[in-house]
């Protein structure tokens, strides 16, 4: 742990973040003001480190615009503040040259002067005020930079905070978990860190389920560390291909990110050799590579989702690789014992009406991302979205031996309702994001859209943007419910009865092909008459970003916006939700300089609601 003694400097910016990281460390936590070089003309910076297991120091480092804090709370008569913080990476050489690589025979399309921020630079947590009616609305106050790694690929945190839990946030390339402190926003601080090393049955993390014990799971989606044999601690040995390849793992993180245990996701006989396809071929083929993670603790029951091997989806953006290498999965664990997750069932979705054998990439059930479970103690039912087959499914029961999943709702019935020109075809909707709402009225969903030419060369795309269904009948109908996704007609218009419904839905980016959200999160913090935030369970506002992973080919505007939500599901982009730079709707992240410094693009791509916990009862 770092000492608290303060310095003032006056130093170059780049030469302070990065050349002088080594005796900012040595001297303590310091406190910089920043050149006039900088859109941020007077940051205070200050560095919180812990030793991690490879004996060398990690550390967030705060860069905290202090005339927007104190206008923000001036000019609100002291009203306490909600943050909205975003886990974003710095953009870079690799991922501004996959468009060019995918237009290969040729050039480079031009070379390297076309190449955007080509140096490395520090990913990062920015802290941005949510705050209604605060004269800083949309602005951020706060670059909490993490080091001494740069070019995580920030990927996502836990889908949900409540107050006193540690913030864990993965880094996709890198193979780490970060544990932050938020207890004194807008200013964080580290509590630890996970290395590659202490996760050696898994690789690529992808998200966070935090327990009421203020412990959390994650998925880790690729495969171990190293290819060959891995033994768990309950003698089951896996034999994987090594590093963000298959089969993945869930892991048990302490509240400062220690690793409690690591738990297997794949079945000792291996899954359906013909919808499970591994590069290279594994002797027992394997679909597990949890992705999406959500848990019912009052039933004892982990669910996951499989998306797809990591390792030749996001480095190979030249050729398709095999359809089979998304996965039609979904998994249940026995969580009796937190700290040991025992797997139970491994659940193929079905595919729908607009199935095609001649394009398996585009079947309903392929690449399922996500899951989402409800959350009152009288439902037992879950739901999984697919990304590539743009669907949902429910099943009414994750305890059940065999829960059975159907399809529910198709992405092409949204489509229209977030766009008018687009038309009803759900396939590669490339949905990323659902959830359901606290009062389990509501299913909250994000799609990027269909990119242009995906399904052959005159295919125009899709808006993408966010759509609300509802899903009261379906959850009241319980086990016995009627109904499914078995035409094509219903594929594109619902399929009535008690499936879900849209009431809500609203584009983002109208206009543009694929350039949609894909990831959010919902606002579960309202102010009470007494000036102190409590948590609702009928969020009022929902945030999303416009980014995958840069590398897939499937990039985005980098954008993040709010939304307006309605008790009754009707949602609309919050249009004073602004940039502080270019004043246009939704917080860009395409910008020059940051409170650390001139580095350039940032890609955002998960988000979570906080308040300090001083401001929270």
């Amino acid at each position: 742990m770092l000492s608290n003694s303060p310095l003032r400097r006056k130093i170059p910016w780049r030469k302070a973040l990065i050349g002088g990281l080594a005796s900012v460390l040595a001297a303590g936590a310091v406190t910089y003001t920043g050149s006039t070089t900088n859109a941020y003309a007077d940051v205070q910076v200050s560095m919180d480190a812990k030793t991690a297991a490879d004996g060398k120091q990690y550390w967030v480092q705060n860069h905290l615009v202090p005339k927007d804090v104190a206008q923000s709370k001036a000019d609100t008569g002291g009203k306490r503040k909600k943050w909205l913080l975003v886990w974003a990476g710095d953009e870079n050489i690799a991922d501004t040259l996959v468009k060019d690589v995918k237009n290969l025979p040729g050039s480079l399309g031009g070379g390297l002067g076309k190449i955007r921020n080509a140096l490395p630079g520090p990913d990062f947590l920015a802290v941005i005020d949510a705050t209604e009616g605060s004269p800083t609305y949309g602005k951020v106050v706060n670059t909490a930079t993490v080091g001494p790694l740069v070019e995580n690929e920030p990927h996502h945190m836990q889908y949900v905070w409540h107050k006193g839990d540690t913030i864990y946030a993965g880094a996709l390339f890198a193979a780490a978990t970060y544990a932050f402190d938020v207890s004194a926003l807008p200013q964080l601080k580290l509590k630890g860190v996970s290395l590659p090393t202490q996760t050696l049955g898994g690789s690529v993390p992808d998200a966070y389920w935090t327990l009421k014990d203020g412990t959390s799971y994650g998925t880790y989606m690729g495969g171990p560390v190293v290819p060959g044999p891995y033994r768990y601690d309950n003698g089951q040995v896996v034999v994987g291909n090594g590093f963000a390849g298959s089969p993945g793992e869930v892991v048990h993180f302490d509240k400062e990110g220690k690793v409690l245990s690591q738990n297997p996701a794949a079945t000792p006989q291996g899954d359906n050799q013909k919808l499970c396809d591994n590069l290279p071929q594994l002797g027992a083929p394997t679909c597990a590579n949890p992705h999406g993670i959500q848990a019912r603790e009052d039933l004892n029951t982990l669910v996951t989702s499989d998306y797809a091997e990591p390792r030749n989806i996001i480095l190979d953006p030249v050729k398709q690789p095999s359809p089979y290498l998304r996965r039609p999965t979904v998994r249940t664990y026995d969580i009796s014992d937190r700290n040991h997750p025992k797997l139970k069932t491994v659940s193929y979705l079905p595919d729908g009406p607009r199935a095609d054998p001649k394009d398996p990439l585009h079947s309903e059930s392929r690449a399922v991302m996500e899951t989402t479970v409800t959350n009152l103690p009288g439902h037992k039912g879950a739901f999984a979205q697919t990304m590539q087959g743009g669907a949902v499914y429910y099943t009414p029961d994750i305890t059940a031996r065999e829960p059975h999943w159907r399809e529910v709702f198709d992405d092409g019935s949204a489509n229209k309702a977030i766009y008018e020109k687009n038309d009803a075809n759900g396939a590669s909707s490339n949905g990323g994001w659902i959830q359901t709402s606290p009062d389990d009225k509501y299913l909250y969903r994000a799609i990027v859209g269909r990119q242009k030419g995906t399904l052959g060369p005159d295919d125009p795309g899709t808006t993408g943007g966010v759509y609300v269904l509802d899903i009261q009948k379906l959850l009241a109908a319980g086990p016995g419910y009627q109904g499914s996704i078995d035409t094509k007609e219903k594929a594109r218009h619902g399929g009535g009865g008690v499936l879900p419904t849209v009431v809500g839905a609203a584009p983002i980016n109208a206009g543009v092909p694929g350039a949609g959200p894909h990831w959010g999160a919902y606002d579960n913090f309202a102010l009470g008459a007494d000036g102190f935030y409590r948590e609702t369970d009928q969020p009022q506002h929902l945030a999303v970003s416009n980014y995958f992973v840069a590398r897939s080919g499937l990039d985005g505007d980098h954008k993040v916006n709010l939304l307006n939500l309605g008790k009754d599901g009707k949602v609309a982009v919050d249009q004073n939700f602004r940039d502080e730079f270019t004043g246009q709707v939704g917080i860009n992240f395409n910008r020059k300089s940051w409170p650390h410094g001139d580095f350039g693009n940032a890609k955002p791509h998960s988000e979570l609601f906080v308040v300090a916990d001083a401001d929270l009862k």
